[in-house]
């Protein structure tokens, strides 16, 4: 815990990654806001929430964002909303806010659609449940913090360190092992959707294959008019930065 002077007399003590920006603290009061709502109209749950069922019959699609902000109980809502300040504002602070909220969205919306699937495929049980929690997204975040930090330790239990590529290495297995039954009331198809949508969102960017086909084209076209007016490249070899 880092220790600040903050005057001649006195001193002030940080802990943590630092103070909540303002889209976290966006985030974190829609979050208040809608469990507050719930429990003022509980049918809010079944409309807002997941449910696979609803979302293939009755085409319920904005389901597949709304359920990341509504919680089943204080504790579901504290745990989120700490791991959202724990892994969330130091990635801010790296990708900037709009790409933060984008990968927040996409790793929220795509681990649903992955649980929708799973429940067609692999588990009827999950088909008419109700989803919810923002825990999809947080381990969009928590897979992220371990491809940036691998080696920061997590603390397991709030007692035992564990670095963080091997703690997601271990809620992952975890979560693919428990998806595959569903039986408990925890949606694990939708921890293990977040993990690996935030993968291959990461990990795609980085490809861009979109940009690779141009690059090469433009490649081709400059080499062809090399060609035709007997022009040689030469010196340098041919280099890109990524």
């Amino acid at each position: 815990m880092p220790r600040h002077p903050s005057s001649t007399y006195g001193a002030s003590f940080s802990f943590g990654p630092g103070p909540l920006s303002t889209l976290l603290k966006a985030l974190v009061a829609a979050n208040v806001a809608l469990f507050l709502a719930q429990q003022l109209v509980p049918a809010l749950t079944t409309t807002l929430g997941l449910v696979p069922a609803a979302v293939v019959e009755d085409f319920r699609f904005w389901q597949l964002g709304t359920y990341m902000f509504l919680h089943g109980g204080v504790f579901h809502l504290l745990f989120n909303m700490l791991a959202l300040w724990m892994f969330g504002t130091e990635l801010e602070r790296i990708w900037g806010t709009r790409y933060f909220l984008k990968f927040y969205f996409v790793t929220g919306i795509g681990a649903a659609a992955l649980t929708v699937l799973v429940s067609l495929v692999f588990s009827p049980a999950l088909y008419g449940s109700v989803v919810i929690g923002a825990s999809g997204a947080i381990y969009g975040l928590l897979l992220a913090y371990a491809l940036y930090f691998p080696d920061r330790p997590i603390y397991l239990y709030l007692v035992f360190p564990i670095p963080a590529k091997y703690f997601v290495m271990i809620i992952g297995a975890l979560a693919f092992y428990s998806s595959m039954g569903q039986t408990s009331g925890v949606a694990n198809a939708t921890h293990l959707g977040g993990l690996v949508v935030g993968y291959l969102y990461l990990k795609g960017g980085r490809l861009q294959p979109l940009g690779e086909i141009k690059y090469r084209y433009l490649k081709w076209k400059m080499n062809r008019t090399r060609r035709r007016f007997d022009v040689y490249s030469g010196g340098k070899t041919d280099r890109r930065i990524h």
